[in-house]
């Protein structure tokens, strides 16, 4: 059939079903974005969290209350200097874990000891905002963390002085999205979350509303 009598067909088909008070059927991304809502944390930090801590910090105004603003995982890859592929596994499992494209890190001197050269790939990092952020903490703090062998909660020192907190993890198998049989070594990992917080109280005044497991 010629291209252009397919064209009037689909025409004619469009024009049918308008008239019949049907709409065109919307491709398979629109219908998924259409139907998903919010994140789970980000929902409950609107409805819960806020009210929470304005009563509990004693604030005046609803801007005022700390809120997460991005979050860093860092992975270091020293052994891509004597093997790349090391570096494209890393990269890999950084995918999978956040859902996002990592951004590679390089040296920035040379270090004979290590045999290390200035501009070397040696570690990969992604930092997440917005939805992919609380999908992340969600899966963190609900799936990953409890499956830390011998856990017993994460350290309540580990803020910097301006309510950003910092933990290392190292296995990455922790994470459902890796395989463990599928995975060439284990390899840790650094995740600093960055929040708006004016001390370290008001910081973990606000991980602790998202139930975060602080060591009692």
């Amino acid at each position: 059939m010629p291209a252009s009598r397919r064209r009037a067909d689909k025409h004619a088909e469009k024009q049918a079903d308008s008239q019949a008070g049907k709409q065109p059927e919307a491709p398979a991304h629109r219908v998924a974005d259409q139907r998903s809502g919010p994140p789970r944390l980000q929902q409950y930090y609107r409805e819960q969290v806020v009210p929470k801590l304005r009563a509990e910090l004693k604030l005046d105004n609803v801007m005022q209350v700390p809120r997460i603003s991005k979050i860093t995982v860092n992975m270091g890859v020293g052994e891509a200097v004597a093997d790349k592929k090391m570096m494209d596994a890393a990269l890999a499992d950084l995918t999978k874990i956040t859902g996002q494209k990592p951004l590679i890190t390089k040296s920035r001197k040379a270090i004979a000891s290590f045999k290390l050269r200035a501009g070397l790939p040696i570690g990969a990092k992604v930092t997440l905002r917005g939805t992919r952020m609380y999908e992340f903490l969600d899966r963190l703090i609900s799936i990953a963390m409890p499956r830390i062998r011998d856990f017993r909660g994460v350290s309540p020192r580990a803020f910097d002085g301006q309510g950003n907190y910092s933990l290392g993890v190292k296995e990455q198998i922790i994470f459902p999205e890796i395989q463990y049989d599928q995975i060439d070594q284990v390899r840790g990992m650094d995740i600093t979350i960055t929040t708006t917080a004016r001390d370290d109280r008001h910081g973990r005044a606000l991980l602790e509303a998202f139930n975060f497991p602080f060591r009692k």
